[in-house]
Order: C-alpha cells, then sequence, then structure tokens
C-alpha cells in the first residue's frame, strides 16, 4: 500500500471505532437500569453531529420514545420515530434558536415520573443558542465569530459559551423536572463532559466571573456586544444542580488506540495548542522515525486567525508541517493526514490535509503562494491546488481530530 494510502486507512481506523450507533448501544445497558415510573415515559434528546446515528441506536432499544434530534447539515436526514432538526455549524444560526426553544419546550414538558435521555456529541455547543437574557442570536453569533478567531482553546470558549446560555453548564438539568441520563461522545482531549458540546448535563467549566476575566485576558472583551458583557457581569445563580448519570461510550482516545491496533504506535504528543507549535512538534519526530513506522495522534489545535481565507485547523497543520519539513528535510518519503473525525474542517467541505515530500512544488505549479497562504490562513485552495485535501463527506460521528506521521 502506499504511504498515502495507508496513512488514511489509519485515519478511517480511527473514525470507525467512533462509530456512535455503537457507542450507544454499549451503554444502553445502564440507561435502562433506571427506567421511567408508572405513568412516565422516556424522552430521548440527541445533540451534535452524530446525534441521529446516536438517536438511532437509542430507538432500538425504546422503542415508542419520544425523541428529537439536533444536528448539522449533512447528518440530518430523516430518522423514523424521530424529529430531525437541523441547526448551523460552527456559527450558531436561527435554525439553531428554533432547536433550542424545541429541547426547552420538551424538558419542560417533563414530570418525575418521566426520564430523559440525553444523547451528547461534539458539535452540540454551537447548536443550540440559547441567549442568556437580554441577549439577541445576533449577539450571541458577534461572540462567536471573536471565539473562533481569538485562538481560545476548547475549554476557553466553551467557559464563555456557558456563561452566555440558558441551555450550556448544566442548564438541561434546572429545566427538567425528569432524571436525566446522559450518554457522551467525546471529541476534547482529556474527555471533560463539561466542555463537550458545552456540558448541557454537567456543571459548568467556571463562573461567569471567571468568563469575563478570560474575555479580557483573550482581547475581546470590549468588541463583545454590550448584552453579552451585561451578562457575564450578573450575580451567579446559587442554586445547587439537579444530579444526572453522565456515561462517556466513545471518545479521541479509543480512536487513537483503533489506529494503534491497526497498526500504527501512539505518538508522543497530542495534537493541541497553536496549530503551528504543534506542526513543530511533530515534525521534530520525523527524523527518528523508523522504516515503515506510523505515529498516530488526537487531540485538537487551535489557529489564531491573521487572514480572512479558507481553511480548518486540520488542513492548516498539514500545510505548515510541509512547510517545515521543505526546510527541514529527511533523507526519505513521508506522508501526513490530519482529519477532522466529522469530515468537516472548518466553514468548507473538506475534511483536513494529506501532505508528502512533493506538495509544496505542487502547490507552486498551481499558482499558489505556500506561505502567502498561511499567512491568510487560507489553506484550502492551497491544499487544493497541491492534490492534498482529503475530502471524506459527514461520517456520523465526532471525536475530535485524528493525524498520522509516517515513513517510507
Amino acid at each position: 500500500m502506499q504511504l498515502a494510502g495507508r496513512a488514511m486507512a489509519l485515519i478511517r481506523a480511527g473514525i470507525e471505532a467512533a462509530d456512535p450507533g455503537a457507542a450507544v448501544a454499549r451503554g444502553m445497558a445502564r440507561v435502562l437500569e433506571n427506567p421511567p415510573d408508572r405513568g412516565g415515559r422516556w424522552q430521548v434528546i440527541a445533540l451534535g453531529k452524530a446525534a441521529r446515528a446516536m438517536a438511532g441506536a437509542a430507538l432500538q432499544a425504546l422503542p415508542g420514545a419520544e425523541a428529537l434530534v439536533v444536528t448539522n447539515a449533512g447528518n440530518d436526514a430523516p430518522l423514523s420515530g424521530a424529529r430531525v432538526m437541523r441547526a448551523g455549524h460552527p456559527q450558531p444560526d436561527a435554525e439553531g434558536a428554533a432547536a433550542a426553544d424545541e429541547v426547552i419546550a420538551r424538558l419542560s414538558a417533563r414530570t418525575p415520573r418521566d426520564r430523559v435521555l440525553a444523547l451528547i456529541s461534539g458539535g452540540g455547543s454551537a447548536m443550540l443558542p440559547a441567549p442568556a437574557e437580554g441577549m439577541t442570536l445576533a449577539d450571541k453569533q458577534a461572540v462567536n465569530r471573536l471565539l473562533l478567531a481569538s485562538g481560545a482553546d476548547i475549554g476557553q470558549v466553551n467557559l464563555i459559551r456557558q456563561g452566555l446560555s440558558r441551555l450550556k453548564g448544566g442548564g438541561w438539568l434546572r429545566i427538567s423536572k425528569a432524571p436525566v441520563t446522559a450518554l457522551i461522545l467525546s471529541d476534547v482531549p482529556g474527555d471533560d463532559l463539561r466542555v463537550i458540546a458545552s456540558g448541557p448535563t454537567v456543571a459548568p467549566v467556571g463562573s461567569r466571573a471567571q468568563a469575563a476575566d478570560l474575555a479580557r485576558e483573550l482581547g475581546i472583551w470590549e468588541a463583545m456586544p454590550e448584552p453579552a458583557r451585561a451578562a457575564l457581569m450578573r450575580p451567579e445563580d446559587r442554586r445547587a444542580l439537579p444530579p444526572a448519570r453522565n456515561i462517556l461510550v466513545g471518545s479521541n482516545g479509543i480512536s487513537v488506540q483503533a489506529m494503534v491496533d491497526a497498526g500504527a504506535e501512539a505518538g508522543p504528543i497530542p495534537l493541541e495548542g497553536d496549530v503551528q507549535d504543534c506542526a513543530q512538534a511533530i515534525w521534530a519526530l520525523a527524523p527518528r522515525l523508523a522504516p515503515g513506522q506510523a505515529l498516530a495522534f488526537g487531540g485538537e489545535t487551535t489557529v489564531k486567525l491573521t487572514g480572512d481565507g479558507m481553511g480548518g485547523r486540520n488542513q492548516e497543520l498539514a500545510l505548515r508541517l510541509a512547510a517545515l519539513a521543505e526546510t527541514r528535510p529527511v533523507d526519505f518519503d513521508w506522508a501526513f493526514a490530519s482529519v477532522g473525525s466529522d469530515g468537516r474542517d472548518g466553514p468548507g467541505e473538506a475534511a483536513g490535509g494529506l501532505v508528502t515530500p512533493a506538495t509544496m512544488a505542487a502547490i507552486r505549479a498551481g499558482g499558489i503562494d505556500p506561505a502567502a497562504a498561511l499567512a491568510q490562513n487560507d489553506s484550502t485552495p492551497a491544499l487544493d491546488a497541491g492534490g492534498a485535501l482529503v475530502l471524506t463527506g459527514a461520517t456520523g460521528t465526532n471525536v475530535a481530530d485524528l493525524a498520522v506521521l509516517i515513513r517510507a
């Protein structure tokens, strides 16, 4: 198998290990330990990029349950027995706001006799914009744009998002009178349940005051809409958060292990931090690779926007690594792939990038200066010109990003 083909085979092994239906099936035995009381019903609410597949598996075990699926375009095919609502990602939109209203209505209608099964996966944070009191959807969208361009990591993003939402940071628990059990597919390194989809069934990452302090540190406080600043300055809700059963059923670590089982070795570092720093750390490992060795990585980097080009963190990581490899060459053939497990990296259709020693020359032959493209965060057209884009389509799951560095 050629290097590029082997790299993608390892990536696919990781994605397949995150199959959301299988993950839910593994967790249903624990869900069924606490059935509804006499006269009560199951309410299934599935949120995120894997919501449809997760709900389908749950309905197999809970025939007749009420079910709502909130997910993004590409994963929103009809599902028998459920209402499927499309919502925007990565930017919250009016469809997501309508979905948030429906979630609130369904949770509010529950009684203590009922049971709520929450099925949570990555991407859900942007999909349910329920702005805090005094805020509009436009205010929420403005804050989200600032966060995406700030270079903040996912924990920092969620601290601020939770402070500006009625549903995030345990909001589902405050609304529902019925007990809640959540099956969670993690898309964050370390599997912090407070961060996945902004933690609708767990305690928040921190306080509103901490969120305000962070916004100042990130340099976005003054650019935030005034209603958002006002929301973060309000007193905290001191009521105890109702309990919930939160069960992790899939994660990035499980997918990396599947890549190892398929023939790679676990990389000594995660995909994390600034994308340029991560590219440097990964390429520093290249000279020590043995013939045929492949290293598997998982996690999620951050990109500080310096331009207005088209791209995503996986594409930019791949392009930056190719640029580093050109200045620090090795005397063997290699390939590097970095892919979003959900099949979408940034606002375009690409899932990521797959680069080789020939990529930079191919980009220049296509009429694009790679350095200028990086300065503008314009990795998509650059990789496209170099034949280095990875296009998978929506995968129906989301456990953050997966990457492989492989030597011939």
